[in-house]
Formats: C-alpha cells, sequence, structure tokens
C-alpha cells in the first residue's frame, strides 16, 4: 500500500489527467487510449510500456460500458460480430509488430486529427426515429473492422475514434448503438493488441504505476458512463471529444513533425 500511494504522488498530474480522460471518452463510449498515450508520451516511460498502459485502461473502461449496454440492449450482434471478425487477429499482428516511436506517433497524430474533423463536421445527432439506417455488407463490415484492427493494434488504442466517425457517416445505426459497437469494439481489439505486444520479446510494463492508473480509469470511467444517460446531450458528447482529440493530435504531430 505504501509503494502505490508513493506512486500516486509521485505521479499526481498523471493520475489527474487521466480520470479527466476516462470520464470523457467513455461517456461517448470510447476507451481514451488516444488521450492516456499522448499523455503518457510527456513522461520519461518507455516507449514500449506506453502503449501497453493504454490498452491496459482502455479495458478497464469499457469493460464497464460494454456490460451497462449488455444490460440496455443495445447490441444488434448480427451487424457487430462481422466488424471484429478479422480486427481481432489483425490487432494481434499490429500489436505484435515492431514500429518506431516517431512513425508511431506521426501516425496516430495524422488519425487523431481525421476523426476529430469527422466528428466536429457532424452538425446534429440524428435520432433513431428520424434516420434511415443503412445496412452494410457482410464483406464492408469485415473490411472496416480489420483495418481499424490493424492500425489499432500497432498505435495501441482500441480502434473506436476510427470506427465511430465511419458509422456515423455511413447511418451505420442510431447513436447510442453506435457508441455500444464502439465500446465492445475497443475491448476486443485492446485485448487483441495487449497480446500481441505481450508476445513481443520488447514487452515492458511498470506495475506499480500501471496498478494506479487502472483503479483512476474504473472509477472515471464508471462515472463517464452514466453521465451519457443522465447529463449530457449526444451532440455535446461529440463535439467535447471532437475538441479533446484535435488537441492532442495537434500536439503530438507538432512535436514529431517539427
Amino acid at each position: 500500500m505504501e509503494i502505490f500511494l508513493q506512486t500516486f504522488i509521485e505521479n499526481w498530474h498523471i493520475v489527474a489527467l487521466f480520470f479527466t480522460v476516462a470520464i470523457l471518452y467513455s461517456s461517448v463510449g470510447f476507451g481514451g487510449g488516444s488521450s492516456y498515450l499522448a499523455i503518457l508520451s510527456l513522461s520519461s516511460l518507455a516507449f514500449p510500456q506506453i502503449r501497453a498502459i493504454a490498452l491496459l485502461c482502455n479495458i478497464m473502461v469499457v469493460t464497464g460500458n460494454v456490460l451497462l449496454y449488455i444490460q440496455q440492449k443495445k447490441y444488434h450482434w448480427k451487424k457487430v460480430l462481422p466488424l471484429v471478425i478479422f480486427s481481432i487477429p489483425l490487432a494481434f499482428i499490429g500489436g505484435y509488430l515492431h514500429i518506431s516511436q516517431t512513425f508511431f506517433f506521426i501516425l496516430l497524430g495524422f488519425t487523431l486529427l481525421f476523426a476529430a474533423l469527422t466528428m466536429w463536421a457532424a452538425k446534429k445527432t440524428i435520432s433513431s426515429s428520424e434516420k434511415k439506417i443503412s445496412n452494410l455488407s457482410l464483406s464492408k463490415n469485415a473490411t472496416y473492422g480489420g483495418l481499424i484492427g490493424f492500425i489499432s493494434g500497432m498505435v495501441g488504442i482500441g480502434g473506436g475514434i476510427f470506427l465511430a466517425p465511419l458509422l456515423h457517416l455511413t447511418n451505420w445505426d442510431t447513436p447510442k448503438k453506435i457508441a455500444a459497437t464502439a465500446s465492445f469494439f475497443i475491448l476486443v481489439n485492446s485485448v487483441a493488441g495487449l497480446i500481441g505486444q505481450y508476445t513481443n520479446p520488447e514487452f515492458l510494463i511498470d506495475w506499480n504505476l500501471t496498478t494506479v492508473l487502472l483503479v483512476t480509469v474504473f472509477i472515471g470511467g464508471q462515472i463517464g458512463s452514466r453521465m451519457s444517460h443522465k447529463f449530457l446531450k449526444p451532440i455535446q458528447l461529440k463535439k467535447a471529444t471532437a475538441i479533446l482529440i484535435a488537441f492532442v493530435s495537434i500536439r503530438i504531430l507538432i512535436k514529431y513533425l517539427f
């Protein structure tokens, strides 16, 4: 207990940021892996540890979301499962691959910026009664899921920030069901990516700090997932998340391109 308390005091600023990110991202069905990565990149942690901690925190946050959405019957499994058919093995491969730190952050920066612009461009969230739901083919769902899973495995995130804007643009389903699907997608791909990283000889992690951060994001995630249902409107959640993602992406690109 004394070791964990000391770790908390030494890293209080990281803990506070993780808590805030967990609340914001879980409120829209995300895990927050992108922002966890950005925060940790400013620390002295070794590069392999950063990706592993981000994925573990992702898993902690979205597990609660997934259970909540299952209770609310928000999953249309015939549409959800094709998205993860190829995403799981490709997320594992992406996590196993060795990539340089510079390439990793440049890739992350550009993809996050694209996701932020896409989310901000959506002028309003269409209700289920106004929206014409599309039915994408099995091959399209599998292709989208596989590609996003591979990229997510490489950069150490669950992929929800890539998947959700795509599903909104294609009118894949209602906003709440898209948020639920993004949570499930993040969960399974974070697990697959983490296993891929674990099998890599370079895998390394500080369990003292990781444990403190896992407890932090669990509490924040529980708060955020309930905020989405009681306090905030979907459009407010999307705008807030877009601003956060854009800030992170610009900060990363400035650091690694200039």
